[in-house]
């Protein structure tokens, strides 16, 4: 469902994505972590066509990102870590907004989308102006917005920067439930305890190269650690290839 093939990303001489290789597969929940500076927002905005590769390709359910960008963006609901608003609409204002842009009927609109407020918990707050909202409230939005179109898949940077714990629980379901169904997720993160409890598989990038890959028990494998704990398995991933790409 996505497929990357020796994505690169330079910025100069600063490679900030090195010959990244990775397949997600559908009804997956993916995580991805990483230092800050890794390369995990530059991954998602080329995944997302935001960002064009230096070299390399992003595939998103067999399209050719870069040959098909409109049709390969018509299959993602895309949840950046800072949302975009239009402050002065209502949040079922930018609903019907985003709709539109990806071409979903006035029946279908009318179908879903207070049901999608409502699993976001704001039914309540759908003519309210967006200004009005928290920053919590307003990532939820974002959310919202993504699914409106029925995406194959979900690609998101950090979802639960300003979620209160009862919707970071929420959102667990949510992602749980949508892989149920088949939609492959995607999701950057630096919170490692919702990467452990949601995710089927998780990458670790490091200096934008993909370190290791697989389950949390594969990992700690990898790490040679004992503990159920992430946090240890990511610190001893990421401290050996630090030690790994010093000079002799």
């Amino acid at each position: 469902m996505i497929e990357l093939k020796d994505l690169t990303k330079k910025y100069g001489d600063f490679e900030a994505v090195n010959d990244l290789n990775l397949c997600v597969k559908k009804g997956e929940v993916f995580g991805f972590i990483g230092p800050n500076g890794a390369g995990k927002t530059t991954t998602i905005k080329m995944m997302g066509g935001i960002l064009e590769p230096t070299k390399g390709t992003v595939f998103i359910a067999g399209i050719n990102m870069q040959d098909a960008p409109e049709k390969a963006k018509s299959k993602i609901g895309f949840i950046p870590d800072r949302p975009y608003l239009y402050e002065k609409l209502s949040g079922m204002e930018f609903l019907k907004f985003t709709a539109d842009l990806y071409g979903v009927s006035e029946d279908a609109f009318q179908a879903t989308a207070y049901e999608i407020l409502k699993d976001f918990s704001l039914a309540d707050w759908g003519d309210e102006l967006i200004e009005s909202y928290s920053h919590g409230m307003k990532q939820r939005l974002i959310m919202s917005a993504a699914l409106l179109h029925d995406p194959e898949v979900i690609i998101v940077d950090e979802p639960m920067v300003g979620l209160d714990p009862a919707a970071i629980i929420m959102v667990k379901a949510l992602f749980r439930k949508l892989a149920g169904k088949g939609v492959t997720v995607f999701m950057s993160t630096h919170t490692l305890k919702v990467a452990q409890d949601t995710c089927d598989r998780i990458g670790v990038i490091n200096k934008g190269r993909l370190i290791a890959i697989g389950t949390t028990e594969e990992l700690q494998r990898a790490a040679n650690v004992s503990e159920t704990d992430l946090e240890q398995v990511f610190l001893n991933l990421t401290n050996n290839n630090e030690r790994s790409s010093d000079p002799i």
